[in-house]
């Protein structure tokens, strides 16, 4: 088996990890309060069996980075949201839903298109310790940009998880690379401050995302799987040489199928979002009216009755007897 086809493999499997992942993150953010700290889920059962489910993952996702490059392995995240769909339906007691279908089998033919164009060469290049460190800055500024206080925090939030968590695999691809191929000791200074800010990253992406799914599963899951390939596609381009196949010509499909694929993911969302059942509306609040004013009369005062004069008729004798 080739490399590219482990990587596949490996990223598929990985791809059902972190949809059950989801779902457990989804269900446990439906049934804490908002203002729930990080401290506090970690009382949960639910938050653990998410962590150890995203862990999972992401040594799968590790693996698949050895054998595939960032623009090969990145764009298989989509397939997240693709098992979320019957992982959530089959948690909602409910069908998938004809919607669901469509944006199913879309993303898949736009992740066909993706991967004619990917690289399918091993990655061989690796960050250096300053432009790993430039790339966790801007990734910083980003989040505290996209996390500041303000209208649709989910969405927002969900966008600094995918870009958090993009930029984390390309840090472990390069964590991987370097410390597989022999080149320079393990403990190097580069290798332990990516590792550093690997771990700083995939928290940071996790806790997000937990944030993100407060608002529900389909639209926060969409935005993270879109964020997280697109963040790490840049650095595999800018940073590492990675190449389309084709040249322009590999445009056209990697084009045709980014629309695509777009496409499955904005109809999946929808469908999700509207499968989940709308908070019932709060009751309207009436504001307290003044209270009635009671008139209690005062009681009438009796009046004595004038005793009228006891006629006597003629022939009847008065007095008493």
């Amino acid at each position: 088996m080739n490399a590219t086809l482990i990587a596949v493999a490996l990223s598929l499997v990985s791809a059902v990890a972190y949809a059950s992942a989801a779902v457990a993150q989804a269900r446990l953010a439906g049934r804490t309060d908002p203002t729930t700290g990080p401290l506090r889920l970690m009382g949960h059962g639910a938050w653990w069996s998410a962590v150890g489910l995203n862990a999972g993952g992401a040594l799968l996702h590790v693996a698949a980075l050895k054998y595939g490059p960032l623009t090969l392995v990145q764009p298989l995240g989509a397939l997240t949201l693709v098992a979320a769909v019957p992982l959530g339906a089959r948690t909602a007691g409910r069908r998938v839903t004809r919607s669901e279908w469509r944006g199913t089998l879309l993303t898949l033919l736009g992740l066909a298109a993706l991967l004619l164009a990917a690289g399918g060469a091993a990655p061989h290049d690796t960050l250096t310790l300053p432009e790993a460190l430039a790339v966790a800055a801007v990734t910083m500024a980003l989040v505290a940009g996209l996390s500041r206080p303000g209208t649709r925090p989910g969405l927002r939030h969900a966008a600094a998880s995918g870009i958090t968590s993009g930029v984390a695999s390309a840090l472990t691809q390069t964590l991987t690379v370097a410390a597989t191929d022999h080149s320079g000791p393990l403990l190097s200074w580069r290798l332990v401050t990516v590792a550093l800010l690997v771990s700083f990253l995939a928290l940071g992406g996790l806790l997000l995302s937990q944030t993100a799914y407060r608002g529900g599963l389909g639209a926060p899951l969409a935005v993270v799987t879109l964020a997280n390939p697109v963040a790490a596609a840049l650095i595999g381009l800018v940073l590492l040489g990675e190449r389309l196949q084709g040249g322009l010509l590999g445009l056209v499909p990697a084009l045709i199928g980014a629309v695509a694929a777009v496409e499955g993911v904005v109809l999946l969302s929808r469908a999700q979002a509207d499968g989940i059942p709308a908070p019932a509306p709060a009751p309207a609040t009436v504001p307290p009216s003044r209270p009635s004013r009671v008139v209690i009369s005062a009681p009438t005062p009796s009046v004595p009755l004038t005793a009228e004069p006891l006629a006597l008729r003629p022939g009847t004798r008065g007095g008493a007897r």
